[in-house]
């Protein structure tokens, strides 16, 4: 005797197969596409759910089959976007809904925001080919930009990362950059930075009064024709101004040397392509990988051959070369054909300038002609430099393409900022099991560099708001940082300068206690009142204590001896005879 149900059509699932599943993933995971990364492998998995941005990263609710969703979270965990990096992934199942369909949630605003920045990224090869492109719509368009490449750090206002907290809100999308950013299929699907020639940013080029002279290509062309006549542009770019002259006009570059004050220190070097600085310098592979790299550092390189200004680096065999790495960059030195000496728009020791109108004061006298643009940048970004020791980079200077970087550190105390010493200085903020370092921000003696250094402080609190109770400084008590630390009303932890580095290079190589730190670093503050120099200090889990030093001799001067050699050279005199 047959059973009804065997005469049946196809068994339908039963209803308890049907799970529902929250996940949330922390990390470097807003600003490059991970929202429709994760649509898109939901939607082909046949999941119903939602994916959105929080203050904690992206969260996850996917409703399905069991399997579909550890495919979904394999996927999450082992084949993000490209510049995506995920620290951590946590899910827990919930009651199902029965939904139908997957969609990208509007983001919440969360006091926590533990979500990390991602740093500027060169314009990506996609971008590139579209850029010179003559058919593509965005033909030329000098502000190009997709999920995978575009600013991040340097527009961005607050947390989490959608376009309406980026500078970029001021531009609203036309109906077909809307229809682009609203399609899960295309490449800019909620790409925060997108925009073309009808919505987005545009160009203009200024002379030094400050009178529009031209815009968008003709301004291109201007500002190109004025470098090859030998005159000198300040360029306003992803994370604020450079100032731009013919690498291989040697009366533009010691005009610049004249105009910024600036002797003897090399200038970077901007190549159109690498084939053109591999003319050059001599370039190994992995400082050709380290040129290209999405951050798109100044790279320390040999020079080879005399085709550039002395000028560019007096007497120097090294040359920080780079490649151009935003829209505006690749178009201008296109234009060009040859390379341009690109160096910091600022005078002597102030921040760089990031605002157009700030620029023509400040710059008066140094550029001939300004080339802007209307997208407002809300912090300055220098450029990054690094070098390749050992066959592997090291970064010299933190700045755009990596900064911020968060540098694994577990165990660490969450809510202490460091406000960094006086020379080459830079902030830095805990949060749990990981210290948030902010970039280079240059040597604090004048009144601008104090007030930038400040507000570097509050930014970067701002974004990562663990409401810091203690604030670490220099043991230095006459620092400008010192003095920063004290009118914040935290708890102060003095540091002794020397092991401060000492640390740092151990958070940096995750490398723990003991260890013996050697450090040579000219000279700091000494737990004894007296200025240190090449110390070897031992570090354990109770502590640290000096072990070794050189012998002491007079500092005629003080701080002055410092930055004078014949007189720490009399000092030693002294002391051995």
């Amino acid at each position: 005797m047959m059973d009804g149900r065997a005469s049946a059509g196809p068994v339908a699932p039963r209803a308890e197969t049907r799970i529902r599943r929250h996940i949330l993933v922390r990390g470097l995971v807003q600003g490059v596409g991970f929202r429709p990364f994760v649509h898109r492998r939901a939607t082909a998995l046949g999941l119903a759910g939602w994916v959105g941005n929080t203050g904690d990263g992206v969260a996850v609710e996917a409703e399905g089959e069991g399997g579909r969703i550890e495919a979904l979270i394999e996927a999450i965990a082992h084949e993000p976007p490209k510049h995506a990096l995920v620290d951590s992934l946590a899910s827990a199942d919930i009651a199902p809904q029965g939904q139908a369909g997957f969609a990208i949630r509007a983001s919440e605003a969360d006091a926590a925001a533990r979500c990390r920045i991602l740093p500027d990224i060169a314009t990506c090869p996609d971008c590139l080919a579209e850029l010179f492109d003559p058919a593509d719509r965005r033909h030329r368009y000098p502000f190009i930009a997709c999920t995978q490449c575009g600013p991040r750090y340097s527009i961005v206002e607050d947390l989490p990362y959608d376009r309406d907290r980026t500078s970029m809100r001021l531009f609203p999308l036309c109906p077909t950059c809307r229809a682009e950013y609203e399609n899960p299929a295309d490449r800019r699907f909620h790409a925060e930075a997108t925009g073309c020639p009808r919505c987005g940013p545009r160009l203009a080029l200024w002379s030094e009064r400050g009178e529009a002279l031209a815009r968008d290509q003709d301004a291109l062309a201007g500002a190109a024709e004025a470098v090859r006549a030998g005159r000198i542009l300040a360029m306003k770019g992803i994370g604020g101004f450079h100032l731009i002259a013919d690498a291989r006009n040697e009366d533009a570059a010691r005009a610049l040397r004249a105009r910024k004050n600036r002797p003897d220190k090399p200038f970077a070097v901007m190549f159109p392509t690498l084939e053109a600085a591999r003319e050059a310098c001599d370039i190994f592979d992995a400082e050709a990988t380290l040129l290209a790299d999405p951050a798109r550092p100044i790279v320390l390189v040999r020079r080879a051959c005399d085709a550039l200004a002395a000028a560019v680096a007096p007497g120097n065999p090294w040359l920080g070369a780079i490649l151009p790495y935003s829209p505006m960059h690749h178009l201008l030195l296109c234009e060009l054909g040859s390379p341009v000496v690109a160096t910091s728009g600022n005078r002597g020791d102030e921040p760089i300038c990031i605002d157009e109108r700030d620029a023509l004061e400040r710059l008066r006298g140094i550029a001939d002609l300004f080339l802007v643009h209307d997208r407002p940048i809300r912090r300055p970004v220098e450029d990054s430099i690094a070098c390749v020791i050992d066959g592997h980079a090291s970064i010299l200077r933190l700045g755009r393409g990596y900064a911020p970087a968060t540098i694994s550190a577990p165990g660490i105390e969450p809510g202490v900022a460091a406000v960094g010493g006086h020379l080459k200085a830079s902030v830095a903020v805990t949060r749990p099991g990981a210290i948030v370092l902010g970039g280079h921000l240059g040597d604090l003696d004048s009144v601008a560099a104090r007030a930038s250094h400040a507000a570097a402080l509050a930014d970067l609190e701002r974004l990562h708001p663990e409401m810091p109770r203690r604030v670490a400084r220099d043991l230095h008590p006459d620092y400008a940082s010192t003095r920063l630390a004290e009118t914040l009303g935290r708890e102060i932890v003095p540091v002794q300068h020397h092991l401060a580095h000492t640390l740092a290079c151990m958070a940096e190589n995750g490398v723990a206690a003991p260890v013996l730190g050697v450090a040579w670093d000219g000279t700091g503050y000494g737990t004894d009142g007296t200025i240190w120099g090449g110390e070897f200090l031992a570090v354990d889990a109770d502590g640290w204590r000096r072990v070794a030093h050189l012998r002491t001799f007079p500092l005629p001067g003080g701080e002055a001896a410092a930055r004078e050699p014949r007189r720490s050279a009399l000092g030693l005199l002294f002391a051995a005879f």
